[in-house]
C-alpha cells in the first residue's frame, strides 16, 4: 500500500463490468482507497472514465498498470480473450487481481479455420482450456498475491442469505434452477467466438452456474460431504437467425459463430440435479434467479425484477439521464426499477469483501477454485453440446 495506507487500484477497461466495479467501490468506504490509473483501448473512452471515476491518470498502455510501484491491485474488466496474459503479467509484476468473469475460454490457435465457433471442435476448445486453467492454477499457487473472481451473484443478498440457510439447517439441495436472459448484448464482439470463447452460456449463463456450484459447496460443507459435478448434458443453439430483420428489430443478439441459447443439465455426485438457463431472446430487461428445492424448504433468488417498485410512463421525456433497468429499450408503460442494483446484484459486497481481503490480508469469498470450476463446467457443456450426449467434466 502507498504512504496513505490506501489500496491503490489500476483499472483495466472502460465499459459496462468497469461501471458496475465502479459504483460497487464508490459506495463502499471502510477502507482508504486511491484509484490511481486506468486504461482501455481506444483514448475517447479511457480519457471519459478517467473523469467520470476520479482516476489521476489514464493510458492505453496495460503495461503502465503494471511499472506504477504503488498499484496494489488490478482490476481486469477487458474482453475475456486478453484475461489470461492480463492475469500472468499482474502476478509477476506483485500485483492482487480481480477478474471479472468469465475467468478465460478459447479464443483460437495457429491454423484454426475460421469462423472458430463453427469450425474447431469443442473437445479441442474444452482440452486447451483446461491446460489454460492449469497454467493458470500453477502461477497463481506459486503466488503470494490474491486471486479474486468478480462473480458477482455469489455476493448477491438473495444468495448470501439462502446460503445461510443451507448451512443452519443443513438442508439438502435436490434440485436447482438458475437462469439469466436478456435481448442481446451491447457489446460490439458479443458474437464473435475469438473475442468472448463463447455466446451468451459463456457471457450471461456463467453467472447461474458459478451460484449453484456455490451453493452446494456450501451444502456440502455444512453437511460434512464432498460433491462435485458428475456429468453435464448441454443444448445449444442459434435462434435468432431465423428471424427476419423487421422481427429482428427488439432482438440486440446477432451470433456470427456464437450461441444465443442454452440450456444445460448437471448431475452431481451425490445424484442431485440442476439446470442452468441462458438466452439472447428474453425482451422486457433482464431475468436473473437462482430457485433451490431442498429436502425441508423452497428458497427462490430473484436478483433482478424486483416488485419494490413499479412506475408507468406515458413517455419518456426528461427521462434520458433515469436509470430503469438494465437491457430495457423502453421505459413508457409499466415497468419495475432495478432499485439498489449495485447491491442486490452483489457488486457492493463483492467489491467490499475484495478491499477486505487486501488491506486485512484474509480470503476473499470468490477465489480461482470457483472460477475454475465454473469455466470448466462451461466448456464441458459446449463439448457436450457438440458430441451429444452427456459428458464427465
Amino acid at each position: 500500500m502507498n504512504k496513505h495506507n490506501e489500496i491503490c487500484i489500476g483499472m483495466a477497461g472502460a465499459g459496462r463490468a468497469t461501471e458496475l466495479h465502479m459504483n460497487g467501490l464508490k459506495r463502499y468506504s471502510g477502507v482508504p482507497l486511491c484509484f490511481k490509473h486506468i486504461i482501455a483501448r481506444r483514448f475517447e473512452q479511457v480519457k471519459v472514465a478517467k473523469e467520470r471515476y476520479g482516476f489521476e491518470n489514464s493510458s492505453l498502455c496495460f503495461d503502465d498498470l503494471l511499472s506504477d510501484p504503488e498499484i496494489d491491485v488490478i482490476d481486469i474488466c477487458t474482453p475475456p480473450y486478453v484475461h489470461e496474459e492480463m492475469i500472468m503479467k499482474a502476478l509477476n509484476a506483485g500485483k492482487h487481481v480481480i477478474c471479472e468473469k468469465p475467468l478465460s475460454g478459447y479464443f483460437g490457435s495457429l491454423g484454426d479455420e475460421e469462423p472458430i465457433g463453427l469450425k474447431v471442435s469443442k473437445v479441442k476448445m474444452y482440452d486447451s482450456v483446461l491446460q489454460s486453467l492449469e497454467r493458470l492454477k500453477k502461477i497463481i499457487d506459486a503466488s503470494d498475491r490474491k486471486f479474486m473472481y468478480a462473480e458477482n451473484f455469489v455476493y448477491a443478498p438473495a444468495i448470501n442469505k439462502a446460503a445461510e440457510v443451507i448451512r443452519k439447517k443443513k438442508s439438502k439441495i435436490l434440485y436447482a434452477k438458475g437462469e439469466e436472459s436478456l435481448k442481446g448484448s451491447s457489446s460490439p464482439v458479443a458474437g464473435e467466438w475469438n473475442k468472448t470463447g463463447g455466446g451468451t452460456f459463456m457471457r450471461t449463463g456463467a453467472h447461474p452456474l458459478a451460484a449453484i456450484l456455490w451453493l452446494k459447496r456450501q451444502e456440502a460443507d455444512a453437511r460434512g460431504e464432498k460433491i462435485a459435478v458428475k456429468s453435464v448434458f448441454a443444448d445449444m443453439g442459434q435462434i435468432t437467425p431465423v428471424l427476419t430483420p423487421y422481427e429482428h428489430r427488439h432482438i440486440a443478439a446477432y451470433p456470427h459463430d456464437v450461441e444465443d441459447c442454452g440450456t444445460v443439465l448437471l448431475t452431481f455426485t451425490d445424484g442431485t440435479k440442476a439446470t442452468i438457463i441462458a438466452t439472447d431472446t428474453l425482451l422486457g430487461g433482464s431475468r436473473n434467479y437462482v430457485e433451490l428445492y431442498c429436502n425441508d424448504a423452497v428458497i427462490n433468488c430473484k436478483l433482478t425484477m424486483s416488485d419494490i417498485m413499479s412506475t408507468y410512463f406515458l413517455d419518456e421525456d426528461r427521462l434520458e439521464d433515469v436509470y430503469i433497468s438494465e437491457m430495457l429499450p423502453s421505459k413508457i408503460g409499466w415497468n419495475n426499477p432495478f432499485l439498489e442494483d449495485e447491491i442486490i446484484r452483489g457488486y457492493t459486497d463483492e467489491m467490499r469483501d475484495f478491499m477486505d481481503a487486501i488491506y486485512y490480508d484474509k480470503r476473499a469469498k470468490s477465489e480461482f477454485d470457483l472460477a475454475y470450476d465454473t469455466t470448466k463446467i462451461i466448456y464441458a457443456a459446449y463439448k457436450s453440446a457438440e458430441l451429444g450426449i452427456a459428458v464427465e467434466p
